[in-house]
């Protein structure tokens, strides 16, 4: 059995994040997902996120191409997640080209996939910010008639 890992965020999760899992479990027959865990995300990366480890956790989970979901706590646990997990291929997106090269003295493959080119978290996150600040919608679902009765009167 051929095993994939891949670490990442996967904040607000959308179709780039999904090519990245299919394209990665296509390489073997067992995908492992390691996510950043809250505080890694907060005291190392810097950033905050928007769900909770635990929620992002149950979204991977939900995902056919996923098999099993892990903590990412730090940098350097790549390493030992390689011999732990009995990893044959090390992938991430393209973005990060280079940057893990180190774990082939591991043993295991190391391949960088290219990322959807127009999605993004941070592209996401820039667009919703930009939306807010021309001001919230006022359609909500307290003030949609789904009468269609009412709706034919106009």
């Amino acid at each position: 059995m051929k095993r994939v890992i891949t670490y990442g965020t996967f904040d607000l999760l959308h179709y780039g994040h999904i090519n990245l899992l299919r394209r990665a479990k296509e390489l073997g027959d067992y995908l492992v997902v390691a996510i950043s865990t809250d505080e890694f995300n907060r005291n190392e990366k810097h950033k905050e996120t928007y769900f909770s480890y635990e929620q992002r956790k149950q979204l991977l989970e939900a995902i056919r191409y996923v098999d099993l979901v892990i903590p990412e706590e730090n940098w350097q646990q790549k390493r030992s997640d390689m011999h732990e997990y009995h990893i044959d291929t090390f992938v991430m997106g393209d973005d990060w080209k280079g940057k893990f090269d180190f774990l082939k003295e591991e043993g295991v493959e190391v391949v960088y996939l290219p990322r959807t080119p127009e999605i993004s978290s941070s592209k996401m996150k820039a667009d919703l910010y930009d939306a807010a600040s021309v001001g919230e919608s006022i359609l909500n679902h307290d003030n949609i008639n789904t009468d269609e009765e009412a709706k034919s009167n106009f």
